[in-house]
């Protein structure tokens, strides 16, 4: 449900701004807003459902995303748009990272990356749907009905999370680091508000750097609290660990390229080369399709590559299919685009399966909340920037040419700085020794 929303919003985009009288790249203001909510909520995410149970905090969780869908249905403005996302984003934050900590509990280190695997394909369903769904919805009904039909999937989730969702508890929980949560919400608000506001003609340049500035500020106060204090709600000492320094840090210069695909893509695809969402969507499902296949094929490679090897190889290659996306024109036959996002999914897929994995590979049980919650934080962060990127690039480039309307020229350019970025990663990774996460992989009886 999740997945497929964020998913079906993007391909929706022109036709959502053309409704509600704003451009598309304004529009950003609904990705960063929902990733916004995400940011400031994940972090108690471990701490709730260590407290009242890790179902209880699902079903919640589940329950609110959907409230926040009705009401961006029924939306009018820019303004309420956004706030109702901020809702959604509120139950989104406990979601994946609750599910992904019963995951961690549960499973035995040697079957942990088939786990995370699987753990990942229900997502990938919402990619694969999302795109074509949205686009009918769009192209022959109306864009409102791509929030409303969350409502049965949001039925039928709360009566199999009862069924068959365990009600893990820690028993051995701490008190919630009230002040910490103030700090972090705080410095991430105003951190990701001010690079959203980056190059937007409307807002002037004080308030912009007012709102950098103010973040950075309380991101110290912060970092000077949590050494202060004996269960920070953000555990920054995690990141000594190197396999969890190599997923958070090298995995976010990753997200923060990747993360501005579906955001992207859709744009090209619209206003460059004129096709309707349908078309779009139909199109970009290929990069979720891809994703799906390399599922049983991840345990092998990283078997026989290792972690480290696959991560520099594949970082560099998922990095080069993006930055090619930026080459299409209106001249390119569909199946190039096709054989092209088909492939680059298949590749992002194998190394967020990689990340995922060698994030934990040596958290102590103890910590698995901590952990869950920092590196959710960082991922959502990550995807957040990538998105301000994008359009901070496509604003500039229509700034320096002094044109309001957007050229294909503007998305290649876009492309390739969210591309190297991306590429950025593969140094971080190199840190890691050969034989980092071997015992994650199962090995023959």
């Amino acid at each position: 449900m999740e997945n497929m929303d964020q998913t079906v919003i993007a391909t929706s985009l022109p036709a959502m701004a053309l409704d509600l009288g704003t451009d598309p790249v304004t529009l950003k203001l609904a990705f960063t807003s929902y990733l916004l909510s995400l940011a400031v909520f994940i972090p108690v995410s471990g701490w709730t459902a260590d407290r009242f149970g890790a179902r209880t905090i699902f079903q919640l969780a589940m329950l609110v995303f959907t409230l926040g869908s009705i009401g961006c249905g029924m939306a009018q403005s820019l303004t309420s748009l956004i706030v109702f996302r901020m809702l959604q984003g509120v139950g989104g934050a406990m979601m994946v990272p609750v599910a992904r900590l019963i995951i961690l509990r549960l499973v035995p280190r040697s079957e942990m990356l088939t786990a995370l695997a699987y753990l990942t394909m229900p997502a990938l369903i919402g990619p694969v749907v999302g795109p074509p769904l949205g686009g009918f919805i769009t192209t022959y009904w109306h864009w409102r009905w791509i929030f409303w039909i969350n409502v049965p999937v949001c039925l039928l989730g709360l009566v199999l999370a009862f069924l068959y969702l365990p009600l893990v508890r820690d028993a051995h929980r701490e008190r919630l680091d009230w002040l910490g949560f103030i700090l972090t919400a705080t410095a991430l608000s105003s951190l990701l508000f001010g690079v959203t506001l980056i190059g937007r003609a409307s807002v002037s340049w004080s308030l912009t750097l007012g709102l950098l500035m103010i973040g950075s500020v309380i991101a110290w106060l912060y970092m000077r609290h949590a050494k202060r204090t004996a269960h920070p709600i953000l555990d920054l000492t995690l990141l000594a660990t190197p396999t969890f320094q190599s997923g958070v840090v090298g995995g976010g210069l990753f997200r923060i390229g990747i993360g501005a695909l579906p955001f992207l893509l859709p744009l090209l695809l619209q206003l460059g080369f004129g096709f309707t969402p349908f078309q779009s969507g139909s199109l970009t499902f290929a990069a979720a399709a891809g994703a799906i296949a390399m599922k049983t094929t991840a345990q092998p490679i990283l078997g026989r590559f290792g972690f480290r090897r696959v991560l520099i190889a594949n970082g560099i290659a998922s990095a080069m299919f993006m930055a090619a996306s930026g080459l299409f024109t209106a001249t390119t036959a569909p199946i190039i685009m096709l054989a092209v996002l088909l492939a680059g999914g298949f590749l992002r897929s194998l190394q967020f399966t990689a990340l995922n994995a060698i994030t934990f590979a040596d958290i102590e049980p103890k910590r698995l909340s901590a952990a869950s919650s920092l590196a959710s934080v960082a991922q959502q962060l990550s995807s957040s920037l990538g998105v301000s990127i994008a359009a901070f690039v496509l604003e500039a480039a229509q700034h320096w040419r002094g044109e309001t309307a957007l050229r294909t020229d503007d998305f290649a350019i876009a492309f390739a700085v969210l591309s190297v970025i991306s590429a950025l990663s593969v140094l971080v990774h190199a840190g890691l020794t050969p034989e980092a996460g071997n015992d994650l992989i199962p090995r023959p009886r």
